[in-house]
């Protein structure tokens, strides 16, 4: 069953060099993409069923055995990952192709949209199943070579302005992973994550905690923490809107992923658990603070986005399992819900031919499906039970009284402020867009397109279904948290016979 692992990263490539061939066939360039996406979205299935029946299923790359060869880890964790994601980049990719049909009669926007696409989820799947640091950048700088050319797609003036400012500032946050990586093999002797275990254990207080306040930094500007989240909201609202919504949905958590990755396996304890709660709770308020004060509902959602991932980040500082585990699910429930908002801004630009409040009303009687869809998952972001949203922040909350402390109670009292502000800022959307009387500034345009609409649902269908399997979900991340914890299944998976 490890031959399945690399395929959630070698099938979008394969992919996307047909696609590069088929530019001038446009319905076997989409056929080819959807194919591509279903297939791994069912491999990824299958990795998640075997990692939790018999634990991390390594895959040895060219039959190099670690740590000298480069290796790929579907633990439960990495498996989890790349089911949601696989989901959410074969509907963002349904949805880019009805746009595409909408706008110019096509079956994609452009011709190098499709394989571009399909680079940046290899990239995406190849971070969460790398198993060592160099393999975790080059996830990394795969997904932000296609994010610099997707985020620029069409070359007009403000999406050229944004695109420097998102390129400027990941060029930095690779070269400090770059520095970071090439100071651990300095210490170290090793790049495998599963190796470094030990090593990193046997190095001075001082040297280690350097190495990791690094990697902290390169991963907190990918992830958007703050005060390294400045960039975000001025790059993401500009770009098309499945462009905008597979960013949000995606790039930021695999930022997430690796802060939770590097800080249970390589620096557990809480050395920096401090400094990421404080970090945390100053996300969630800078955040949503910015969020209250904005009139375009992309920019609105942009800042929704940075704030949320200081309650991810909470988790992680609390270094409990039960930190962990309300980490890991609001993980999984944000990648499905911000991204569907985002998918639903871009309809409600598609219907009223723009995203700004001043210029919108009436969308509940001009697309009452889109208001339906709006408000589904704007109260499930503002965690109103029983949705996801409630159940992971609820998780967190209780995590964070559980741990005790001065700390951890003034972020359980920040995250609830923060809660219901993100409340406040939903309600205020839904009054202006979709429940006063229609602004006759801007005349609404077609009927939206059946695929879009349709992968909006399935999104928006997702995200309910969270909400269902929570039990099973809150019970699969438990015990992905507890082997993140205990750190044994995955170096023993990775180096049999050298785990303590």
């Amino acid at each position: 069953m490890s031959t399945l692992v690399p395929l959630p990263v070698v099938l979008p490539l394969l992919g996307a060099a047909l696609t590069l061939l088929l530019g001038s066939r446009p319905w076997t360039q989409r056929t080819v993409s959807v194919g591509c996406l279903s297939a791994s979205l069912v491999v990824a299935v299958v990795l998640l069923v075997q990692a939790y029946r018999e634990g991390p299923l390594v895959m040895q790359i060219g039959g190099w055995p670690a740590p000298v060869g480069i290796v790929l880890v579907a633990d439960q964790l990495a498996a989890l990952m790349l089911v949601v994601s696989s989901a959410v980049t074969l509907c963002v990719l349904l949805y880019s192709i009805g746009q595409g049909q909408a706008e110019t009669g096509e079956s994609s926007p452009v011709v190098i949209f499709h394989p571009t696409y399909l680079v940046l989820t290899a990239g995406v799947c190849n971070a969460f199943l790398a198993g060592d640091l160099f393999n975790l950048f080059v996830g990394f700088e795969m997904l932000l070579a296609a994010s610099f050319v997707l985020i620029t797609l069409n070359g007009t003036a403000p999406r050229i302005r944004t695109g420097s400012t998102y390129v400027v500032v990941n060029v930095l946050a690779s070269m400090i992973f770059l520095i970071s990586v090439g100071l651990v093999y300095a210490a170290t002797g090793t790049l495998n994550l599963a190796q470094l275990t030990a090593r990193l254990d046997a190095l001075p207080d001082g040297v280690r905690l350097s190495l990791q306040l690094m990697l902290l930094v390169a991963f907190g500007i990918k992830a958007a923490v703050f005060p390294l989240s400045a960039w975000l909201p001025d790059s993401y609202p500009t770009a098309p809107a499945p462009v905008t919504a597979v960013f949000a949905g995606l790039l930021t958590k695999v930022g997430v992923y690796a802060i939770i990755r590097t800080q249970t396996l390589l620096f557990p304890g809480q050395q920096a658990g401090e400094l990421l709660m404080v970090a945390a709770g100053l996300t969630m308020l800078v955040g949503i603070l910015g969020a209250v004060a904005q009139s375009d509902i992309k920019r609105l959602l942009s800042f929704t986005l940075v704030s949320h991932i200081g309650y991810m980040i909470f988790g992680v500082g609390l270094s409990t399992v039960a930190g962990l585990v309300g980490a890991i699910f609001y993980v999984v429930h944000h990648i499905t819900i911000q991204t569907t908002l985002f998918l639903i801004s871009g309809l409600v630009e598609q219907r009223a031919g723009s995203t700004d409040l001043r210029r919108l009303g009436g969308l509940a009687r001009l697309a009452p499906m889109v208001g339906v869809l709006f408000f589904v998952s704007a109260m499930n972001l503002a965690g109103i039970p029983p949705f996801s949203g409630f159940l992971g922040k609820l998780g967190l909350l209780q995590a964070g009284v559980a741990a005790g402390g001065p700390l951890p109670w003034t972020l359980v009292a920040v995250g609830t402020v923060t809660s219901l502000l993100t409340l406040y800022v939903a309600s205020r959307v839904w009054n202006i867009a979709f429940w006063r009387s229609p602004c006759e500034t801007v005349a609404p345009t077609a009927r939206l397109p059946a695929l879009m609409v349709g992968a909006t649902v399935a999104l928006v269908a997702l995200g309910v279904a969270l909400t269902v399997v929570a039990g099973p979900l809150f019970e699969y991340t438990g015990r992905a948290a507890t082997d993140l914890i205990e750190r044994t299944p995955y170096v023993r998976a990775v180096l049999p016979g050298e785990a303590s």
